[in-house]
């Protein structure tokens, strides 16, 4: 009986531990979901990208197997994002996946262009000269990118100190400037509209904020429907100075990512439509869709693009002569690089541009807050004088 009674004591704390230990298995699988989850919707950084292709086409140009070569790597990662991807891509790769199945998997990660490059050059048993010009191709990408963005933070920073200085003088010195006057119906009109500022911003300066995130939220909203976005996108097209970087930066990305499909033997529609996803302007992403459906239809490219004001004279002419040597890819990568350079010389010339005008705006700003205040005090002046 006393067997039998520590048999099921046994059986009791057994079940308990099965029981505790399939709590912990599903919380541990629910943790686990939710960390892949998060891992699928983080990015990784271009730069760390295009270490991985030129590891990679190292490794595999020297006769090392993908896998192998996808485990080095993931034991040297640092990034945890990326290292887990890794891992994903050599479980992957162990059930005889491809590179290109496994990069499919992270759309956030990996553009549907690189993919396709990919997948075309697996088929050819040349992925190692995809590897490195990807790489490069990449590098140039974010470069003009990168200096677009280096370009913008001096005037973005000057921007930012004028708004302070305005903020300040408005909430503190104007206020106590304005005190000397003791009726303000006889004030003229830019000293009550210098008032009526001071206020907006000392009593509403929380509806000012609210207002702004607002606006902000609304045009985030806004632009991820298609045709209001085609809108905005028709707008930013038509800003001055700003319009030239950019298209020219619009067409480079074009240039270079269809260049990039059509050279690794991707069929000209199908280079299109992906191309057209990589562009991130929906006027022309609108355009190069029908480009493609052109082509469908048998219509040479330069014909479509013949007197389009979206795309310039010169290209179109560069494709109608290369299109009839069958050396497409290499003439608008030429292209490419063309557009890279006027984008240099326009992010320079805008950079000395902005400068000033914001200097000038300042002292703008700065002059009606002096006429404001000066004017009824020489008004107070010559009464006084008259007197």
């Amino acid at each position: 009986m006393a067997d039998f009674l520590i048999l099921e004591d046994d059986k009791k704390s057994d079940s308990g531990n099965n029981v505790e230990n399939n709590e912990d298995t599903k919380n541990l699988t629910l943790m686990d979901t939710i960390n892949d989850f998060l891992m699928w919707l983080q990015k990784v950084k271009t730069a760390e990208k295009v270490i991985f292709y030129r590891l990679l086409s190292t490794m595999t140009n020297a006769w090392m197997w993908i896998m192998k070569s996808v485990a080095i790597m993931e034991k040297q990662e640092k990034n945890p994002v990326f290292k887990k991807i890794m891992t994903v891509f050599c479980d992957e790769l162990k059930e005889w996946k491809s590179l290109s199945e496994c990069m499919s998997m992270y759309p956030n990660n990996f553009w549907e262009a690189e993919i396709w490059i990919i997948r075309s050059w697996e088929k050819t048993w040349q992925l190692n000269r995809a590897l490195s010009d990807l790489a490069s191709q990449i590098e140039k990408v974010e470069s003009i990118s990168g200096k677009i963005k280096s370009a913008m933070m001096y005037p973005m920073f000057i921007v930012i100190v004028v708004v302070w200085v305005v903020w300040v003088m408005m909430t503190m010195v104007v206020p106590k400037l304005l005190e000397i006057f003791d009726s303000k119906d006889d004030l003229p009109w830019t000293t009550k509209l210098l008032i009526a500022m001071s206020d907006l911003f000392v009593n509403y300066w929380f509806l000012m904020i609210i207002v702004v995130v607002v606006l902000y939220i609304w045009v985030l909203f806004w632009k991820t429907t298609p045709d209001w976005k085609y809108i905005y996108d028709s707008i930013i097209l038509k800003i001055p100075v700003f319009w030239q970087i950019n298209k020219k930066l619009i067409l480079s990305k074009f240039s270079r990512v269809f260049s990039w499909l059509v050279g690794s033997w991707v069929s000209i529609v199908e280079s299109l439509r992906i191309t057209s996803e990589a562009v991130w302007n929906e006027v022309y992403k609108q355009r190069i869709i029908l480009l493609s459906e052109d082509i469908a239809w048998g219509i040479k490219m330069w014909e479509s693009l013949d007197w389009d004001k979206l795309f310039p004279d010169m290209m179109v002419q560069m494709i109608q002569v290369w299109e009839q040597t069958a050396k497409l890819d290499q003439t608008i990568l030429k292209v490419a690089d063309f557009y890279d350079d006027q984008v240099d010389n326009t992010i320079w010339v805008l950079n000395k541009l902005l400068e000033p005008f914001i200097l000038v705006t300042l002292a703008i700003i700065v002059w009606f807050i002096a006429v404001a205040i000066m004017q009824p005090i020489m008004n107070l002046a010559d009464t006084v004088s008259q007197t």
